[in-house]
């Protein structure tokens, strides 16, 4: 399993959230280019990132530090957040990002994704964000009444390889990951399941690699020292 670590941008810094509200946010870091640096000494491969700022907003104000992160490191970088346009597609890939996160376009507007895919392939993926069981859009701000597990198989049958399936409930809340939900979801052939949301200790990332989701994503845990993102890719890989 690969483990993600990740940064959620706002105002050009590394803050988290605490379950998607944007009144209760905590600053981490105001260097997240050294902060990526940091990671990678570790060894990580891979870094999720999201610009808060875009996912409310649809826009891209944090993609410089983006690029930055991207030219000064040698990660492999997925991210999301307000991508909303085939252009931000563009720009982010040549920003140096490797996989594009689509989020409320993707549910708001099936042609668009389709467009995506097929001009953009497996560098598109979709992040389906679950509160009580239904897709929320819009940095979280709105909840459709669209079942998520059955939306992520809808997505399956466009053609879209890999999704990030968050439960809201759980993000940056420390109280672990919804274990049942990704059981059923790392059950669907064919796609790719990213888990976020709720890893908070070792064990949950043991859970998750047994579990066999593709991948899995470190966040506040990472940063109150919960868990060290050395032990956390040892775990994720069998070794810890």
């Amino acid at each position: 399993m690969i483990l993600f670590p990740a940064i959620d941008l706002y105002e050009k810094k590394g803050v988290r959230l605490y379950k998607g509200q944007y009144d209760q946010m905590t600053v981490y870091t105001e260097d997240p280019v050294s902060f990526a640096q940091a990671i990678e000494e570790k060894g990580a491969k891979w870094l999720h990132v999201v610009d808060l700022e875009g996912a409310r907003d649809g826009t891209t104000p944090n993609l410089e530090v983006i690029r930055e992160i991207a030219a000064k490191t040698g990660l492999s970088i997925e991210c999301g957040g307000g991508v909303r346009s085939l252009e931000t597609i563009g720009v982010l890939l040549e920003a140096g990002v490797k996989r594009v996160i689509i989020g409320t376009k993707a549910i708001e507007d099936e042609a668009f994704l389709r467009t995506a895919l097929e001009q953009y392939g497996d560098a598109v993926s979709v992040g389906v964000d679950a509160r009580d069981g239904k897709v929320a859009t819009h940095g979280w701000t709105s909840v459709t009444d669209r079942d998520a597990e059955e939306f992520i198989l809808h997505l399956k049958e466009l053609g879209v390889s890999c999704v990030i399936a968050t439960d809201i409930s759980r993000d940056g809340a420390m109280k672990g990951t919804n274990r049942e939900l990704y059981r059923r979801l790392a059950a669907i052939d064919g796609i790719r399941i990213i888990a976020s949301g709720g890893v908070s200790s070792l064990a949950d990332i043991r859970a998750l690699a047994e579990i066999g989701v593709y991948g899995a994503i470190l966040g506040k845990a990472m940063y109150t020292g919960a868990v060290k993102v050395e032990d956390g890719l040892a775990a994720a890989e069998g070794r810890l």
